[in-house]
């Protein structure tokens, strides 16, 4: 009995540390701290589900670079985010709050420029992650059809069939977020186990069905081909496209970092866990799909879609390969769910700092759901929004799909940048998750260089020669997110925008001598927070 009440004592000091950590950094405990490492790592990884993301892709990847590029894509991708992550890692361990990248960007930055640099890169990241929000449901409704087309060869689909499922994808998602938001760290446990014993299971099940007729390992992992027109060396940069999008998503740790105890330790490790696992079951999962390939081109070109294509050539059974689509089905159901719990924290982080239109509304926590109802309401709107553009225009929807991924990486390289520009000398030392120098500048650049390769390539378009049915409409997508970004900046951000400068002693960080940092003053409590400096 004591040690139960000794345990309860600790862990309501832990939950108060936590609290007063996050006040000094200028906000209140509002959210729960249910999730564990467990859990939140389930979370993370349900939102990446790398080896579901690549499997569904591999249309796309295969005709640029051929499994070559697919394969060893996956790896330049896995290592170039992997030095994203740990960049940001650094950031999450200095200041764990919701707010992550446009928080950083404010902290980080010159005085004269912070604020616009804060609320830009703010309004990129909420677009990034409403629009991601929609690949969930997207993904899953076209596993669903590619089941109708495998068992009904004829079926000639309409838009609305899919839409229809898209939207009981998201419905069930919005109505989890909303109602079982304290059950989430179980939900998203789930998600976790089930998302590995798929991958076993249909690993062992398509080897085992296929013996002893594999591909070769030199087909596996060096064959080459380009059906894009495009040079050979910038198809196969294309095909690091898939590899790039089955690892975007990987902030998703700091975004919900206020729902865990002991932030600054467990937040590093689980944005860092998710990207390697990530890149382990992706690996191997490739490597077994493409030993069991039968014909490249049959399954870039096959109607009931290219994974459960291989799932035919290995199994050839149509009951078994619908069964093993089973497990990337309910991964897809799990993503919907994080996707839009993770969006849902960004709205209501950016909201709370005056950064969104009706901010008082969508930052507003529901008293008995324990959930920003008015935030999750606002990304479910909007996903269904581009559910309805996918009625009129799939390259439109996959435009703006497209634009998510550059969009979140754009801001993952945003605080580390300006980090480089001024020195490496923006955090404080005294943070839990450090860098040896020399290794901080080689992963910093080595991030940076990958977001700027990677936003270039994601706008060109994925053959030549270029027809208004092919061409990349990303980049006018990304377009208009910056010019929502400069427009309300300027009829709204520059008056109202509370830029999360934290009062730091930038001066004393540069010269290696730090003081401390000032919490931002609510309007409700300055009376209270009168005072000095106090030390991290």
């Amino acid at each position: 009995m004591e040690n139960v009440e000794h345990r309860g004592r600790k862990s309501s000091v832990a939950e108060q540390e936590d609290a007063a950590a996050l006040e000094k950094l200028g906000h209140k405990q509002e959210l729960r701290r249910n999730f564990s490492l467990i859990s939140m790592l389930g979370l993370a990884f349900a939102i990446l589900n790398t080896w579901t993301a690549l499997a569904a892709s591999l249309s796309l990847a295969l005709p640029s670079g051929g499994a070559s590029a697919v394969i060893w894509g996956l790896i330049v991708a896995g290592i170039c985010n992997l030095c994203l992550a740990a960049s940001l890692a650094e950031f999450l361990s200095a200041f764990p709050t919701a707010g992550g990248q446009y928080h950083w960007a404010a902290i980080v930055s010159w005085e004269k420029w912070s604020r616009g640099i804060s609320y830009c890169t703010g309004w990129i990241n909420v677009a990034g992650w409403v629009a991601l929000s929609a690949t969930g449901p997207l993904l899953g409704s076209t596993f669903i059809i590619n089941m109708v087309v495998l068992f009904n060869p004829d079926y000639e689909g309409a838009a609305w069939h899919q839409f229809l499922i898209y939207l009981a994808f998201t419905m069930f998602a919005l109505a989890v977020n909303t109602f079982l938001t304290r059950l989430l760290p179980y939900f998203t446990k789930a998600a976790f186990i089930w998302s590995l014993a798929g991958f076993a299971l249909i690993c062992i099940t398509i080897l085992a069905c296929a013996s002893p007729n594999y591909q070769s390992g030199k087909f596996v992992y060096g064959q080459f081909s380009n059906q894009t027109g495009w040079p050979d060396g910038v198809a196969w940069l294309l095909g690091l496209l898939q590899g790039a999008f089955a690892l975007t998503g990987f902030d998703a740790t700091a975004h919900m970092i206020e729902e865990i105890p002991r932030p600054q330790v467990q937040g590093p490790r689980i944005m860092l866990y998710c990207i390697v696992i990530g890149m382990v079951t992706g690996f191997i999962f490739l490597s077994c799909l493409l030993f069991c390939v039968d014909d490249v081109d049959q399954v870039i070109s096959a109607a009931e879609g290219p994974l459960l294509r291989i799932f035919m050539d290995a199994t050839d059974n149509h009951a078994g390969s619908t069964c093993l689509l089973i497990f990337p089905l309910v991964c897809m159901l799990f993503t919907t769910v994080t996707l839009m719990c993770t969006s849902s924290r960004m709205s209501y982080a950016f909201a709370r700092d005056r950064g969104m239109p009706f901010s008082s509304i969508f930052a507003k926590v529901h008293p008995s759901l324990d959930v920003p109802l008015n935030a999750l309401l606002w990304t479910a709107g909007w996903v269904v929004v581009f559910g309805c553009v996918l009625l009129g225009s799939s390259s439109t929807f996959n435009a703006i799909t497209s634009a998510s991924v550059v969009a979140l990486g754009v801001t993952y390289a945003i605080p580390p940048a300006i980090n480089i520009l001024r020195g490496r000398k923006m955090l404080p030392p005294t943070k839990v998750f450090k860098l040896p120098e020399w290794l901080g500048w080689i992963v910093n650049l080595v991030g940076i260089a990958w977001t700027i390769l990677t936003t270039v390539l994601f706008v060109f378009p994925p053959e030549l020669p270029v027809t208004s049915a092919n061409m990349n409409y990303c980049i006018v997508a990304f377009g208009v997110i910056l010019l929502i970004s400069g427009a309300t900046w300027v009829l709204d951000g520059r008056k109202h925008y509370k830029s999360p400068h934290l009062g730091l002693d930038v001066d004393g960080m540069i010269n290696g001598k730090i003081e401390g940092m000032q919490p931002l003053q609510h309007d409700s409590d300055s009376a209270d927070m009168q005072g000095g400096k106090g030390k991290p």
